[in-house]
């Protein structure tokens, strides 16, 4: 008797199912919030210098006010080529000749000026407060603001790193409840920092506990699930993140304040802490463990919850000692990281995927991260970002049930990447043909990250199972890691940096084509179970090439007759 069959016998989708998943799905709806939160706590608001109060004219110290002082504005904040007033420079001295009617407006860059030296002055119309306006991370310093988004990621990368294999090591539910647990203090914790550098050090370790979420999260789901409905679980996480695009969305527009919105975001994970106590740990990790008490009692448990509480007692520890010796013999061996490319099989599975990850996070976070240039409202954009997701993934949920994991994941990627590539050939001034490509290309990419999970989880074995998930979100956070940087090219060649995005995803589509089918497949195990999966299909297919030759040979008289 399989895994599959035991879970068959005790329910494999009832009561308990629907409350497991249901409870997963809560921590990822903040999960995307956390992500891409500074789009919002990081925004850029419009801001000048700060003038100082120069003879009988005076002004608020606040912008919307200094829209009414035309004149202050003219003598000491220069113009850009755009007649807007000058970011980053200030007069040296007053410009007084500007206020003569007749005078020819002339760019305040061939005057004499100087950097802010007195701060700046920031548009609070749309945000009360920024990490930007506290921190006054502008003109020279206005890298920060990117430094501060990767030095989130490479805590996102270190957390899947960490918990792909603290989780196989430990399970997954004490792992999932740690990382509620840290996601809910250090968010907090970020809310509350004094000054720029622990703001960082608390978003690095938030992004560590969001990797352990994440991870654990699905693989609990996953592993409780029958075969049949694994892809509707992959649709309902799925759905669960871009939702939460929509929920950050409205929690910014009502909360414009940076700290209020960190915190809006973190302390609800204090109650999923609470509760992730009641989660069952997953019967295929406690049986690869050795652990087959506590497995037994996990199944009964399930059974009862199911309402097949006689189904369950009949279970017994020799039964599943001889039901699950596979599993138990794989308890025996240790496995580390290097048994991702120690055989044929799994390590092309490896190598194929580190792609796929890799391209779907760098261009995902490439487009997502860049909301204020779209120039039009940054809660609409949001908002338009997470409603794409919607129609995407459900497109995405019945290829994967209908047609197959392979073909939707490279189909999504490559055509996200020709997206991104074809805004290159679009004028600037169509803005609406710009962003409709852009939001297309997204939802590709949110249907191939959807998919990836999924997919992910069924190529690698139990054993391992972690441990791979770890590596390939590795691979996704690098990439998230190094698309902020990608923006730098544009000063060489102005798309530049849509080349790079577009690109990496039909690369990996193509790479996508020479990993397994899992549709309808068992999951696998252990590593033997791979390679046995390989042969097979190495047998059923030169056994199809055997019947097309057969079919030829004996069509050869026909073709001597005719």
């Amino acid at each position: 008797m399989t895994f599959a069959e035991l879970l068959e016998q005790v329910g494999s989708m009832g009561r308990f199912q629907s409350i497991h998943v249901t409870l997963l799905v809560l921590p990822i709806l903040l999960m995307a919030s956390h992500n891409i939160l500074q789009n919002f706590t990081a925004a850029t608001p419009g801001h000048h210098c700060h003038i100082a109060i120069v003879a009988n004219y005076t002004c608020d110290d606040n912008f919307t006010d200094l829209l009414y002082c035309q004149e202050l504005l003219k003598i000491s904040i220069p113009v850009d080529g755009n007649q807007q007033p000058e970011k980053c420079l200030r007069f040296i001295s007053a410009q007084w000749q500007l206020l003569d009617p007749n005078a020819t407006t002339t760019n305040g860059t061939e005057m004499d000026t100087e950097p802010c030296m007195d701060g700046w002055i920031y548009d609070k119309s749309v945000f009360t407060s920024t990490i930007i306006t506290e921190w006054d991370l502008v003109c020279g310093s206005r890298t920060l603001k990117q430094m501060a988004q990767s030095i989130y990621m490479a805590g996102v990368l270190v957390g899947a790193i960490v918990f792909g294999s603290l989780s196989d090591k430990f399970g997954r539910k004490s792992l999932l409840i740690w990382s509620c647990l840290q996601m809910a203090i250090t968010g907090s914790c970020a809310a509350f920092s004094s000054n720029f550098a622990m703001y960082c050090v608390f978003r690095f370790l938030t992004g560590m506990a969001l990797s352990g979420i994440n991870l654990n999260c699905v693989s609990l789901s996953v592993e409780w699930a029958p075969t049949k409905v694994r892809a509707a679980i992959g649709m309902v996480t799925g759905y669960s993140y871009s939702i939460g695009q929509f929920i950050l969305a409205g929690l910014a527009y009502v909360i414009p304040d940076w700290r209020w919105l960190q915190l809006a975001v973190s302390v609800p994970y204090f109650i999923f802490f609470f509760y992730g106590w009641w989660f069952t740990e997953s019967a295929r990790w406690l049986a690869t463990a050795g652990k087959l008490n506590q497995a037994l009692k996990e199944l009964q448990k399930v059974a009862q919850i199911n309402g097949r509480k006689e189904e369950g007692d009949k279970l017994s520890v020799e039964d599943l000692r001889a039901s699950l010796q596979k599993e138990m013999s794989a308890a025996k061996s240790t496995h580390t990281a290097a048994d991702l490319v120690r055989t044929p099989s799994v390590r092309r599975v490896s190598w194929c995927l580190c792609f796929v990850w890799f391209s779907t996070s760098f261009a995902y976070y490439g487009l997502a991260m860049d909301l204020q240039n779209f120039g039009v409202s940054i809660y609409l954009i949001q908002v338009v970002y997470g409603a794409v997701d919607i129609p995407a993934k459900l497109i995405g949920f019945f290829m994967i049930s209908f047609i197959g994991r392979r073909v939707t994941q490279a189909s999504a990627l490559i055509l996200a990447g020709l997206a991104i590539l074809a805004n290159i050939f679009v004028p600037q001034d169509l803005q609406t043909l710009r962003i409709l490509l852009a939001v297309f290309g997204k939802g590709c990419l949110a249907a191939s990250f959807n998919c990836a999970f999924l997919y992910t989880g069924e190529l690698y074995p139990t054993v391992i199972r972690q441990t791979g998930m770890g590596f390939v979100n590795t691979l996704a956070r690098v990439g998230g890691i190094v698309a902020p940087l990608v923006q730098m090219t544009s000063e060489y060649l102005p798309s530049l940096p849509l080349i790079i995005y577009g690109a990496a995803p039909v690369v990996s589509g193509i790479a996508t084509c020479f990993l397994p089918e899992t549709r309808n497949m068992p999951l696998p195990d252990t590593i033997e179970d791979i390679e046995r999966q390989r042969r097979s299909r190495v047998i059923t297919d030169v056994g199809r090439e055997d019947k097309v030759l057969l079919k030829a040979s004996r069509l050869e008289p026909l073709k001597e007759i005719i």
